[in-house]
């Protein structure tokens, strides 16, 4: 064989270029989405071990009764607690008490 033709292919054939860990745009592309997979997992315990409790129906009905029987003030202070969620959302800049027969 031909020496030139050896040394020309010897030239061609690319160095190592190292491992992928060197690389920073390589972190950028596994790290993006390791991270997310981490943060889901992170939402997913949250959402599963700090569930809401059941509110008694019962409790809430005797809490509600009791509310109404103040007078002034505290009947107005008791039954802002007792608003439904979307109410009191609206209405947080300047609560409303609704009138509760």
């Amino acid at each position: 064989m031909n020496p030139d033709i050896q040394a020309s292919t010897r030239r061609t054939a690319e160095p190592h270029s190292g491992p992928w860990w060197k690389y920073p745009h390589m972190w950028m592309v596994v790290g993006g989405p390791a991270f997310m997979v981490v943060v889901s997992l992170t939402f997913a315990t949250v959402a599963i071990t700090g569930k809401d409790p059941v509110l008694d129906k019962e409790v809430f009905e005797r809490d509600l009764a009791a509310a109404r029987m103040l007078e002034g003030q505290a009947r107005v202070d008791a039954l802002i607690k007792f608003q439904p969620a979307r109410q009191a959302r609206n209405n947080a800049a300047s609560p409303v008490v609704p009138v509760i027969d």
